[in-house]
C-alpha cells in the first residue's frame, strides 16, 4: 500500500527546517538541512502510521484534500 501526505516545510530564523504533516495531527519534525528535514519527515510519517496500525486505528488519507494558496495584497 502506497500512501502520500502533504508536508509543509518552514525555514526557521535560527536555521534548519520544521516540517508539519497536517493530516497526521501532531506529526512534526525538524532537520538542519532541507534533505535532512525531508528524510526525518518520511521517518516520522512511517512511525506515526505504524503506531496507528499497532493501536488498530484508521489511517488518515490526503486523497480528499484540495490545496490552494491564497495571496492577500
Amino acid at each position: 500500500m502506497s500512501l502520500s501526505y502533504r508536508a509543509l516545510l518552514r525555514k526557521e530564523p535560527e536555521g534548519g527546517y520544521t516540517v508539519i504533516v497536517p493530516t497526521l495531527e501532531g506529526c512534526i519534525t525538524y532537520g538542519e538541512t532541507l534533505e535532512e528535514a525531508k528524510a526525518n519527515a518520511k521517518e516520522a510519517i512511517a512511525l506515526y502510521i505504524a503506531s496507528l496500525k499497532d493501536d488498530h486505528l484508521p489511517i488518515p488519507s490526503d486523497k480528499d484534500f484540495l490545496e490552494y494558496n491564497i495571496q492577500i495584497a
